[in-house]
């Protein structure tokens, strides 16, 4: 088994295909928590992971630190803005946070450079 870092998936992003991942950064903490990494052919398809990547942490998130995220995901013309960004060969980013950790979920588009 191999470990893939965010850094190698969007250094081999050159093919036509979509990288995205998401990982938790604990406070006070030397190293990152991967939370999981995928591919696909466009941005429709990585717009739907990073949705269901933060409804997964944003269900793990006590109350108030859960309302940015499900704001996030109820905001259609964010989703809008995100496709717009993909498309267009610049990568989006989503940044959720709780006391401790702070979680952040990205996509880039073929091409783009983290």
């Amino acid at each position: 088994m191999t470990s893939t870092t965010p850094e190698d998936l969007a250094a081999e992003g050159q093919d036509g295909t979509y990288r995205y991942w998401a990982t938790a950064y604990p406070l006070y903490e030397t190293s990152s928590i991967p939370l999981g990494s995928h591919e696909g052919p466009s941005p429709r398809l990585a717009l739907r992971w990073l949705r269901e990547r933060a409804r997964n942490v944003t269900d793990q998130l006590d109350m108030a630190y859960a309302q940015p995220g499900r704001y996030w995901l109820r905001d259609e013309s964010e989703h809008e803005r995100a496709l717009a960004y993909l498309t267009t060969g610049t990568a989006y980013q989503l940044t959720l946070h709780d006391e401790n950790t702070r979680y952040v979920l990205v996509a880039y588009p073929p091409g783009a450079t983290p």
